[in-house]
């Protein structure tokens, strides 16, 4: 039975007081959700000023392992947990900011405060605690995203959650959804039906939902404020906004303040000011549903004629807002309604810089046009040299070539790409001064290392992304794909290092744990990989590679039952993934079902003919069997797909007992080329004898 609850009514009073009458672990918080208070992360927020000061006093480093996490949802306490821009970042101006969070940042974020959760309520002890969420059918799509991953990560004897909504469905944001609520709310929550109260006849006025910043459900509440005139709502909403914002509490800015400022005496300035400060932060911090509700509200607000230079901002944070969440039509409409209102030309080359990216990045794969996005660049590009400040017509010149080079990676024209990218730089050099722009210079630099990289120019790439870091530090990125630079160069240990840096620096996510797995058993910790594959399985329990990877690790340590147990948990979920199926064919093998182990393997194969792996493990199935000759056979094939010590080394044996002994010695010297494997130095030595002593006879 599931252990957390959903409580749904009409009314949040009838589930308080349904509440009340449970029996339940103590509370760990009992927070609202409601996105007009605080914007995005209302509730994880309200957790985080809850818990925040002991966890940070119980757990020592916590605040250093979690920052990102802690800025970003409850910012009140920065100057408290080290500051989670890098300096880079700090030294720009607002203007320059070239560099925005991903889509899955959130999910991220959602990963890491239940790290925290978890850590702080082990060193906290007593039993379990209980999580009350209200009015999550309310909630920004980042709380509803933690709340998501938290009904399925939350151990039941640690944390309980209950998520108080109305008892209509509740809906997922539009556009793609890493982690949906309503599904979780399916899978994890048992439902109960809070009984509705009797009406409650006491006086209320308007001012009721103005103090309630606009989350009261009470229909008199509603009413009464409906009939305010609209001068004394105004003048309400106005008083409110002064109040919240003389708390000094920053996240208020992102919800109630705003909401208060665009339904005061003067939505137009007042207003406009504040939902654009918000707006610019959400987008910034990847919170952009936020970014994109902003937006329109923004532009709503403001007058167009007047207010131009505004009214773009609006549009232009709210199209990029659109497009980093997935919603590249919506972004697409807003733009060419723009081209159809506007006749400036420094509106016009913006827009095209973004309907080329929607074309060669943002909208779905199989609408992606690179000829349609060489177009709106070139324009762009064409546009940018009509500007009239000599630094702007630089920078936009240089920022479009570019999107430009972008396009012509994805075009495979690397040479053309890179051709961009350092006669933008030379020219940044030449025209701007010294330091100005960094971010967008580093980016560039970022840019080169990627196309030396996709051209195999290791030293190269690494020798860029070694100078982006330089100037660019403490940006996880930077080390994440530093560390596949480093493990094509065989230089492991130092991959590792830097994954184990992106661990540090980032917010949980489940692949730089997979790719520092992978290095770990290049290096042979499999105890070490067989953890961090755990851990993908907890970020991403669907990650089918990751479970057939740590069964094979656990076959590694001969933990035979707990490897079966992840390849039946995998397959469940992936039934033809032939990885797993080849996993499932060597546990067979070690528990000595070779006619089990060879189904397996024919279904791996028949997924997937070029998995060598399963070639190989055929090879050790006739040889064990006798079949000499068809051992070989597998084993020539496993070869030719990947020539790997192992591969070899059973090869030359069964070669050796074929008594093919040039052919063994050939294999026994490639192993030996790269490992100092003492079995293959004496099976190697012995058939030397062997041809020797035949020699002489």
């Amino acid at each position: 039975m599931p252990e957390h609850i959903r409580l749904q009514a009409e009314r949040r009073r009838d589930r308080d007081a349904h509440r009340r009458t449970w029996s339940a672990p103590p509370a760990l918080a009992v927070v609202d959700a409601h996105r007009r208070l605080r914007g995005p992360y209302t509730a994880v927020g309200a957790i985080l000023r809850a818990i925040g000061d002991d966890a940070l006093r119980r757990c020592p480093g916590l605040g250093e392992r979690h920052n990102i996490a802690i800025l970003t949802c409850a910012p009140e306490f920065a100057g408290r947990v080290p500051a989670m821009e890098t300096p880079l970042q700090l030294m720009s101006k607002a203007g320059e900011r070239t560099r925005f969070q991903a889509r899955l940042h959130t999910l991220r974020i959602s990963h890491g405060v239940v790290d925290l959760l978890h850590e702080y309520l082990t060193a906290l002890g007593g039993g379990p605690r209980t999580l009350v969420v209200e009015n999550a059918h309310e909630a920004d799509p980042t709380d509803q995203e933690f709340l998501a991953v938290a009904l399925r990560r939350a151990d039941p004897a640690l944390l309980r959650v209950v998520v108080c909504t109305g008892t209509g469905p509740v809906a997922d944001p539009p556009g793609p959804v890493a982690a949906s609520l309503p599904q979780a709310l399916d899978a994890y929550t048992e439902i109960h039906t809070a009984p509705a109260l009797a009406s409650d006849e006491s006086f209320v006025d308007g001012q009721a939902y103005v103090d309630s910043d606009g989350t009261s459900d009470d229909p008199r509440v509603l009413a009464a404020y409906a009939a305010l005139p609209p001068e004394e709502r105004a003048r309400l909403h106005d008083a409110r906004a002064a109040e919240l914002t003389a708390s000094g509490e920053f996240s208020l800015s992102l919800g109630a303040i705003p909401y208060h400022a665009e339904h005061g005496g003067d939505p137009t300035h007042t207003g406009a000011a504040a939902l654009r400060r918000a707006q610019v932060h959400c987008r910034n911090l990847g919170m952009y549903h936020a970014a994109a509700d902003l937006g329109a509200r923004g532009r709503a607000v403001v007058d167009r004629a007047e207010q131009p230079d505004l009214w773009w901002e609006f549009t232009g944070g709210m199209t990029t807002a659109l497009s980093s969440a997935g919603r590249s039509d919506e972004a697409e409409t807003v733009y060419h309604e723009v081209r159809a209102s506007s006749t400036d030309p420094a509106t016009h080359m913006k827009v095209a810089y973004g309907l080329a990216m929607l074309y060669a990045r943002h909208h779905p794969t199989e609408r992606h046009d690179y000829q349609v996005a060489r177009a709106w660049l070139n324009l762009a590009i064409a546009l940018a040299a009509g500007l009239e400040d000599p630094k702007d017509r630089t920078y936009f010149t240089v920022f479009n070539g570019n999107g430009l080079a972008l396009v012509a990676i994805r075009q495979g024209r690397p040479d053309e790409a890179m051709r961009l990218l350092n006669d933008g730089m030379a020219r940044m050099d030449r025209e701007l001064d010294p330091g100005e722009r960094a971010m967008h210079r580093a980016g560039l630099r970022y840019n080169r290392a990627r196309i030396h990289s996709m051209l195999g120019n290791l030293h190269e790439a690494l020798a860029e992304y070694t100078a982006v870091m330089e100037i660019d530090e403490g940006f996880a990125d930077h080390h994440f794909n530093r560390a596949a630079i480093l493990v094509r160069l065989g230089r492991t240990a130092e991959a590792v290092a830097d994954y184990e840096a992106v661990i540090r620096l980032s917010p949980p996510f489940p692949e730089v744990y997979y790719n520092c797995a992978d290095a770990r058993m290049d290096l042979g910790d499999v105890d070490g990989a067989v953890a961090d594959y755990r851990r993908v399985l907890e970020l991403d329990p669907d990650h089918a590679d990751a479970r057939a990877n740590l069964a094979g690790a656990l076959c590694d340590l001969d933990r035979l039952d707990e490897a079966m147990g992840e390849v039946t948990a995998g397959l469940a979920l992936a039934p033809e993934h032939p990885h797993l199926l080849c996993v499932r064919g060597r546990v067979l093998a070690e528990l000595g079902d070779a006619e089990g182990a060879r189904t397996a393997l024919g279904a791996a194969l028949a997924a997937d003919p070029g998995l060598a792996a399963a070639w190989a493990l055929l090879g050790s199935l006739d040889f064990d069997a006798g079949d000499v000759a068809a051992a070989i056979a597998h084993l020539d094939r496993a070869a030719e797909l990947a020539d790997s010590p192992q591969i070899r080394f059973n090869r030359a044996v069964a070669y050796e007992h074929a008594g093919v002994l040039g052919q063994a010695i050939s294999d026994y010297e490639a192993v030996l080329a790269v490992t100092d494997d003492e079995d293959a130095r004496a099976r190697l030595d012995s058939c030397r004898r062997v041809i020797a002593e035949t020699a002489a006879r």
